[in-house]
C-alpha cells in the first residue's frame, strides 16, 4: 500500500516539473497557455491511468502465474500415476485369481508367475517412459550409485568390483532416485 502512495506522490512530482507552479496561476495565464496547461493536464492524467492499469494487469498475471504453478506443482505426478494404474490393476486381478477354488494349485502358481512377470514389465516399460532407470551394477563400485552393505573376499574378481545386487538401485535422469545395495570386492 506505501508503494502505490509513493507512487502517485511521484506522478504528482513528475506533472510539477511538467507544469511549473509559476503557470499554475490560471487567472494570469494567456488564452493559449490556458489550454496548453489543460493539455498538460489531461496528459498526465492519461498517463496516471496508463500507470495504473498497466501496474493492475501486472498484479492479476503475476497472481494467474502463481496460482498456475501451484497446480502445475500439485498436480505433477498426475500422468506418472495414471502410467501405474494397469499394472495395479494387473496385480488386483491376480489377486482375485488366487480365490478361483476351480482351478488347481499347481496351475495356480504358473498363471500368478506369469501374471506377475508381466506385471513387471508393465512397471519397466511406465518407468522407462518417464525416464525412471535402472542404476547400471556391472563393474566396479560408484559410491554415487551403490551402496556397500558388504565387503567379501573373492579369487574370481578383483577389488572394488561388485560381487552381489541385494536391491536394485534407481535414478530418475541423472538424479539417483535409491542407490543399488551390493557387496563389493575387498
Amino acid at each position: 500500500m506505501d508503494e502505490k502512495v509513493k507512487e502517485e506522490q511521484s506522478i504528482a512530482d513528475i506533472s510539477a516539473e511538467i507544469v511549473p507552479e509559476c503557470c499554475l496561476d490560471e487567472e494570469a495565464l494567456s488564452c493559449e497557455q490556458k489550454s496548453e496547461v489543460e493539455e498538460l493536464k489531461a496528459k498526465v492524467a492519461e498517463l496516471e491511468d496508463k500507470y495504473l492499469r498497466a501496474n493492475a494487469d501486472f498484479d492479476n498475471m503475476k497472481r494467474r502465474l502463481e496460482k498456475e504453478k501451484m497446480q502445475a506443482i500439485a498436480y505433477a505426478h498426475e500422468v506418472f500415476a495414471r502410467d501405474l494404474l494397469p499394472a495395479i490393476d494387473s496385480l488386483e486381478m491376480a489377486i482375485l485369481a488366487g480365490n478361483n477354488a476351480d482351478v488347481d494349485s499347481a496351475d495356480l502358481f504358473v498363471k500368478v508367475k506369469e501374471g506377475l512377470e508381466l506385471t513387471i514389465e508393465q512397471f519397466r516399460k511406465t518407468f522407462e517412459k518417464h525416464g525412471v532407470e535402472l542404476v547400471d551394477i556391472e563393474g566396479t563400485f560408484d559410491p554415487n550409485f551403490h551402496e556397500a552393505v558388504m565387503q567379501v573376499e573373492s579369487e574370481e574378481k578383483s577389488s572394488g568390483e561388485i560381487l552381489q545386487v541385494f536391491q536394485k538401485g534407481y535414478k530418475i535422469k541423472e538424479r539417483i532416485l535409491r542407490p543399488a545395495m551390493v557387496s563389493i570386492v575387498k
